[in-house]
């Protein structure tokens, strides 16, 4: 099954130039309803192959990833318009899916390591030729030295895992780790999600990359890191450092719900949003029981198509303006006000509503975190009072106040951009009728 669908994006790369923009959309749908229909979401690590193989964790990232691409894809339909490199654009998102599949398929973690950092290859060429402003190669640096930096342990970690191991399948490792193997295999992940005060290549990046860079880096590449660390916790068990780390990111939960008050880039504001959710998604994940494993998962799942909607419908009204700035996008409910009916749902599902998935997630990872430490619930009280501040404070400064009167357009939404926010609102929150799809994983 795997190797089916390898071939099939092999057989696009070579093809690409005999491809139109819409054929690959459809080629992508057609893919996710095949993906969805006949591979095995077990419980048991599945579909076993010399290199690959897969369970409801990683069938569910790589779902998730083709459905990022696919409407990152629709997002980009303006570079369709204007012919900006329309053919190197699809062969750089193609590459970027096999990366993302050959990463959360494979059962090897070298391997899993090789192609995490393959990933980030095709992500910095995106910020690089299609950003925005001259500052787009600094964000690119930020994004390629922190990853790089907070990897290299992590390799020689796995160099000593194989030495004393003797295999890098993931189940077959047993070890007694120290402190510096723990911390050589988890601040690669670590930066990735990112956690609290190793995040500030994440701002800079969203802001800088085009739509399709910010759709698939908040959609899919955060989760790579709470993907890894999963895989690692199979075979390094609890541990008293997991405290510190909760401890951090409950605090920095609150610092950056805090500073998101203070932000006038509307991309900016999604972007540490984002940093808000995935430390929660770490201290899920630290708590090592079943609700805070399970929580992260759908918690990444949610906020994977809630944060990709959000950058969308920025993009949106970054096309109408010309600017990010909230000063410039303001009373746009006068002259769009379908799209001020997506914005709202989109923020009320960012600070986790019935019935999106978020909702769920949060419910789980609350008491997940809450069984490891009672002392928690104050921050998480916290949190989640900010994550519905600063979500109300996006909805209000853009779709209120005085119409900006140097707007230079008063078109409203195409069908296009209501598709695509329609597809991402429908699975966040039509999910939850099948969420016993994801609780298979550990019950």
């Amino acid at each position: 099954m795997m190797m089916k669908l390898f071939m099939s994006l092999s057989f696009l790369v070579l093809f690409i130039n005999f491809f139109n923009w819409y054929i690959l959309i459809i080629f992508f749908m057609f893919m996710f309803m095949y993906m969805y229909n006949f591979m095995y979401m077990n419980v048991w690590y599945s579909m076993v192959s010399y290199m690959w193989g897969g369970d409801i964790l990683s069938i569910s990232m790589m779902l998730l990833s083709l459905w990022i691409v696919l409407l990152m894809i629709l997002a980009s339909s303006l570079l369709y318009k204007n012919n900006h490199y329309i053919y190197e654009f699809m062969f750089l998102v193609i590459f970027m899916l096999i990366f993302l599949f050959l990463t959360f398929s494979v059962n090897n973690l070298f391997m899993y390591y090789l192609f995490f950092e393959c990933s980030l290859i095709p992500t910095l060429i995106l910020i690089f030729g299609w950003g925005y402003q001259p500052e787009r190669l600094m964000a690119g640096y930020y994004l390629l030295f922190y990853t790089l930096f907070f990897s290299l342990p992590m390799l020689l970690g796995i160099f000593y895992l194989k030495t004393f191991c003797f295999s890098m399948f993931y189940f077959l490792i047993k070890i007694d780790f120290n402190f510096y193997l723990y911390i050589s295999l988890l601040m690669a992940f670590l930066v990735k999600m990112p956690m609290v005060f190793i995040h500030f290549w994440l701002p800079k990046a969203h802001v800088e990359a085009p739509i399709s860079g910010s759709m698939i880096l908040a959609g899919v590449l955060l989760k790579l890191g709470g993907y890894g660390i999963m895989r690692v916790f199979f075979f390094m068990e609890n541990c008293c450092l997991n405290i510190y780390f909760i401890s951090l990111c409950l605090f920095g939960i609150f610092i950056i719900g805090i500073l998101c008050m203070f932000q006038v880039d509307m991309k900016s504001l999604i972007a540490y949003s984002s940093v808000a959710h995935m430390g929660l998604v770490i201290c899920g994940l630290m708590s090592m029981n079943i609700m805070g494993i399970l929580g992260s998962l759908l918690m990444m799942i949610g906020h994977g198509l809630c944060s990709s909607g959000m950058f969308c419908l920025a993009n949106i009204s970054y096309e109408r303006t010309m600017s990010r700035s909230l000063f410039m996008n303001k009373g746009l409910l006068t002259i769009m006000p379908n799209v001020c009916l997506f914005w709202f749902i989109l923020m009320v599902n960012n600070m986790s509503s019935p019935p999106s998935i978020n909702l769920l997630g949060e419910i789980m990872l609350i008491n997940g975190v809450v069984s490891f430490s009672y002392m928690s619930m104050l921050y998480l009280m916290f949190a989640s009072f900010m994550g519905c501040m600063y979500s109300m404070y996006l909805y209000s400064s853009v779709n209120h106040g005085v119409l900006y009167s140097g707007i230079n357009c008063a078109l409203g939404g195409f069908c296009i951009e209501y598709y695509l926010l329609f597809m991402h609102l429908f699975p966040l929150n039509f999910l939850v009728l099948k969420i016993d799809l994801f609780t298979l994983m550990v019950f």
